[in-house]
């Protein structure tokens, strides 16, 4: 019962994502919430952290949803202006990140928002290479991955 919230949540981002609200993508969404749960189940481990994490999580995904809309009119408006002025690039993000769960989230995040893309994780995991698509200010989209997505990841999932 602790995992039905995030399940929910997850079926719900799964929903919004794909912009399919049949039964059939409702079912695939809650076997596909049911299945990633069932893998990092003992991220609940503790259900005295259980409560306090649920307002993290929103959070979590309200900045996610965020972050979608913001950069999905971004790319809108830099693919749609006469005179493309793009600097794409590959960037090394360092990672205050150590699990998995949580560089695979994070990776996930990244790579579900329009414009960047999660490349690769290095070999010893302290870095996460970034594909995005205008790379003229790389110190400002490393602080808003870190002051963003990864400290909310961190509020959520750590204990």
């Amino acid at each position: 019962m602790k995992l039905f919230l995030p399940g929910l949540l997850f079926t719900i981002v799964w929903l919004a994502i794909s912009g399919s609200f049949t039964i059939p993508n409702l079912v695939f969404g809650i076997v596909v919430a049911a299945l990633s749960l069932s893998m990092v189940r003992h991220q609940w481990s503790e259900s005295s952290t259980y409560w306090r994490r649920v307002p993290a999580i929103l959070f979590l995904a309200l900045l996610f949803l965020k972050e979608l809309a913001l950069s999905a009119w971004t790319v809108a408006r830099l693919v749609l202006t006469p005179k493309m002025e793009l600097k794409p690039g590959i960037f090394a993000y360092p990672l205050k990140l150590d699990t998995d769960f949580e560089i695979t989230l994070l990776a996930n995040l990244i790579t579900l928002t329009p414009g960047t893309l999660s490349v690769d994780v290095s070999e010893d995991r302290s870095k996460l290479y970034v594909h995005a698509l205008d790379c003229s200010d790389v110190e400002a989209t490393k602080r808003s991955i870190a002051d963003g997505f990864e400290r909310r990841i961190m509020e959520a999932f750590r204990k």
